[in-house]
């Protein structure tokens, strides 16, 4: 997922404290909740379910992670994808083929009783289906968290209310939002301080990334940044073969974009995926305030609907400072 421009854009994340994030965050939903599926599993791969063998890593992830960001004083507003555009059409099929074969894969490696390569493929096989959105987005309303939908993509608009001062920063693992012009992304805004990275966990800290820092320290544009994003592959193209951050770096400021694209891929036309970052579809029918929790709808919920504990949901209200048996949140406003 994303564009891999990690290798040039290392040297302008700045490490931040969370003390310092209070404010209301444009949260890339989709983003979100694939790192919720794929990170919130057993030792084995599989998910979190209830006892009707339902899906409900995504609901854990959602319940603990807004009710840290409330207690910091974050105010998140998910922002989810709509229709993806026909330039996407090839990186979908071919996600899709992959997480179909990785799914393969963790079955076969739980039937020969290896865990660590059925983890493995099973955090590959994650996709964030029709349930997980309507779930999610049921979640959400009852704590009251504002909901966006994109017309288009979910960075582009997340970036796009940024852009517009209702948002203070985009909160999304992908480099993408860079390219739609986010001025400010937030990374690493997890829970526990750990992630899991090929097999082994390491700790990781909030980082920002200031988009007018980063292209004044890199000497580039908007513009050039994206066609380093193209030369690299994005999400609707394939990319240049052998070229990766750097190489693209080089190649861009020294002016020989097109010269490669032509030597390379004269068939491919750049031209769309540039107008896509430059003018992705958006709406500004939003709002970004925040409804009162029902903290009762919240248990109901999840407790009575989706077996979780009630001790470990009113651990989490906490974060909303809501107490059992209250439905409003007077302190959060």
């Amino acid at each position: 997922m994303g564009v891999a421009l990690r290798d040039i854009i290392a040297d302008y994340k700045t490490p931040v404290s969370w003390e310092a994030l209070p404010g209301i965050a444009a949260v890339d939903a989709n983003n979100t909740l694939y790192q919720f599926l794929t990170i919130i599993r057993q030792p084995d791969g599989t998910p979190l379910m209830d006892r009707q063998g339902r899906v409900t890593s995504h609901l854990s992830g959602i319940l603990f992670r807004i009710s840290n960001f409330m207690a910091k004083g974050i105010k998140p507003v998910f922002v989810f994808d709509g229709k993806p555009t026909q330039l996407k059409q090839a990186t979908i099929e071919e996600r899709r083929k992959l997480r179909d074969t990785a799914g393969e894969k963790w079955r076969e490696a739980v039937e020969r009783g290896d865990e660590a390569e059925a983890y493995k493929q099973a955090r590959s096989s994650t996709r964030v289906d029709d349930t997980i959105i309507r779930t999610s987005r049921e979640l959400l309303g009852l704590m009251g968290i504002p909901v966006v939908q994109a017309p288009g993509e979910g960075e582009a608009q997340a970036a796009f209310m940024v852009a517009r001062g209702d948002c203070l920063y985009v909160i999304s693992q992908d480099y993408d939002t860079l390219l739609f012009g986010a001025p400010t992304l937030v990374r690493n805004l997890t829970v526990s301080g750990k992630r899991k990275i090929r097999g082994r966990q390491i700790t990781v800290n909030p980082e920002r990334i200031v988009l007018a820092e980063t292209l004044a320290g890199l000497k580039l544009t908007r513009e050039q940044l994206i066609e380093i994003g193209i030369l690299v592959g994005t999400d609707f193209n394939p990319g240049v073969e052998g070229v990766g951050a750097k190489t693209g770096l080089k190649i861009v400021q020294k002016g020989e974009f097109a010269a490669k694209l032509k030597e390379k891929q004269p068939d491919f036309d750049p031209a769309p995926v540039m107008e896509m970052f430059l003018k992705p579809p958006v709406t500004t029918e939003y709002s970004v305030a925040a409804g009162h929790p029902d903290a009762e709808g919240i248990k109901k919920m999840l407790c009575d609907g989706y077996d979780f504990s009630e001790e470990r949901v009113d651990k989490a209200l906490e974060g909303f400072s809501v107490k059992a048996g209250q439905k409003t949140l007077e302190s959060w406003f």
